[in-house]
């Protein structure tokens, strides 16, 4: 079991926001389902597509709002609680391929989520076999949080 605090940062105007507890209860799946017993504290920050955009444009060089960025926090020393680092969440991208890909919401949020946190803990999809990897995780988490397989549709306009 962790000792998780989130801070989360609601920085744009969206309707159907996931609840406090729920972006708790999502991160603490990750957490447990690869065994960090630990202090762990991270940022979840929920923006708008003007910000989205912005920061999609400095860290990645991409001229698009994406669904979740993921900044890990690299410690230059020993530190006594583990920083994940900050994922950034764009509302609006979330909210529209979750009506495009026909799945919930809900869903899609964990998703984002699940995927964002993976990110931060050191888990990548740039070659195939790390592709394969962090996806299981990710279809085994969200599983054991009540979700659907969200690979299970077609999953191209994922823009991650």
């Amino acid at each position: 079991m962790t000792n998780l605090t989130v801070d989360l940062q609601i920085a744009c105007e969206a309707d159907n926001l996931p609840s406090d507890a729920s972006f708790e209860a999502w991160i603490e799946a990750v957490l447990q389902h690869l065994s960090c017993s630990t202090e762990t504290e991270l940022t979840v920050r929920i923006v708008d597509a003007e910000e989205g955009l912005a920061l999609n444009h400095q860290y990645r060089g991409k001229a698009y709002a994406t669904n979740v960025l993921s900044f890990p926090f690299e410690a230059p020393v020993p530190l006594p609680v583990n920083l994940l680092g900050d994922l950034v969440i764009c509302a609006a991208v979330v909210a529209d391929e979750a009506k495009a890909q026909n799945k919930p919401l809900v869903a899609h949020w964990a998703h984002m989520v699940v995927h964002g946190t993976l990110h931060l803990l050191g888990y990548d999809h740039i070659n195939n076999d790390e592709a394969e990897h962090m996806e299981q995780l990710e279809k085994d988490i969200l599983a054991a949080l009540g979700y659907a397989d969200p690979y299970a549709d077609d999953h191209a306009d994922d823009q991650h």
